[in-house]
């Protein structure tokens, strides 16, 4: 499947050494202000090459809207938006025609579908999160209508914790860290990994903030089901907490359950989640990531033949996937709650017929 939401719903599509990506946009309500300014922001804070924490590819990452947008207003039909990749190096791949990188999909999608697209990993690259950020700006155009604001920031890296969560700060710290405190500390660790040619994994933390009670779809379409599936289907995450998360199983009820007052609940716990609908407290996720698997040390793998080989990897890649992929998890949750916003619109008859009647 290429494709994700309800109301709202995306596909991408293209490969990381193809000619370009993109994706279409489908069910963002006519008369939306579209800022393009905005969309090539928010795909300037994902694009490779802004430091030494990341990959040195270079993309303008430039997205084009072919579609769905009318004297700056959505029209209501599909946004066609496209990237077109600009610095892809397919030779620095050949030495991996036919061989499987330990760590990435090549395997899994060579069983699959028979076919070896080794360039980069084709479509499983992370390059195609480009366009889950040009379309998730949309959805944050969106969400800016109501005041909801969706933010996040790299809260552990090497096992090196923040001790607090600044989204102001991590806005601007090159790679997105939440305690300023502890950034050199994890920019040190991210170094230190890229010089010794391996990579290490990091944690994000999402917020989204100022939301509205009652999102969410029981029993089946849950927003912490969905916020969950739409995290774990970023390339490189490996968990996803809602709240306390783990911590959770090891409490107590009575240390675990929000109490309430007239004015709200006095803890979050909960990530701002209750069955799976959304109580009005800000919506917290921490989103594991593993290391990037394309390391530069030489590896024990397998041919297409089943041949046994060692290989040493070329190429560019992330030191940390974490970094770039915080801008991910922000579009992929944008999508989620913009989705739901829509379909909560008719679970009451008196909203229906307050629009219709």
């Amino acid at each position: 499947m290429n494709s994700f939401g309800q109301k709202i719903r995306f596909s991408t599509f293209g490969e990381s050494h193809g000619r370009a990506i993109g994706c279409i946009l489908d069910g963002i309500p006519a008369g939306l202000s579209i800022d393009e300014a905005f969309i090539q922001s928010e795909l300037d804070r994902r694009k490779p090459g802004k430091s030494e924490f990341e990959t040195a590819r270079k993309e303008d990452d430039v997205v084009e809207i072919l579609s769905g947008v009318f004297e700056g207003k959505s029209t209501g039909t599909p946004i066609a938006m496209v990237i077109y990749n600009t610095d892809q190096k397919s030779k620095d791949y050949s030495n991996i025609k036919d061989i499987f990188r330990p760590g990435h999909a090549d395997f899994t999608y060579f069983h699959k579908y028979g076919i070896r697209d080794y360039r980069g990993g084709g479509r499983s690259s992370a390059r195609e999160t480009a366009a889950r950020v040009a379309a998730g700006a949309i959805a944050k155009l969106m969400l800016r209508e109501l005041n909801i604001d969706v933010l996040s920031g790299v809260c552990e890296i090497d096992g090196i914790k923040s001790k607090k969560f600044d989204f102001e700060a991590a806005k601007k710290s090159p790679i997105y860290a939440l305690d300023p405190s502890m950034e050199q500390e994890q920019q040190d660790a991210i170094l230190r990994a890229k010089n010794e040619h391996d990579s290490v994994g990091g944690i994000v933390r999402v917020c989204i903030k100022n939301p509205p009670k009652s999102l969410g779809q029981p029993l089946y379409y849950k927003l912490d089901a969905v916020l969950a599936d739409a995290m774990m289907g970023i390339n490189a995450v490996k968990a996803v907490e809602i709240g306390d998360g783990v911590l959770s199983a090891s409490l107590k009820g009575s240390q675990n359950n929000d109490e309430i007052r007239k004015d709200g609940f006095l803890t979050n716990h909960s990530g701002g989640i209750l069955g799976g609908i959304s109580n009005g407290d800000d919506i917290v996720m921490s989103v594991y990531f593993k290391p990037t698997p394309s390391i530069f040390k030489e590896q024990k793998t397998v041919t297409i033949d089943n041949e046994e080989v060692n290989f040493s990897l070329k190429g560019r890649h992330d030191p940390c996937v974490a970094i770039r992929g915080s801008v991910v998890c922000e579009a992929m949750a944008s999508l989620v709650v913009a989705d739901m916003l829509l379909l909560n619109m008719g679970s009451k008859m008196d909203s229906v017929v307050k629009y219709y009647g």
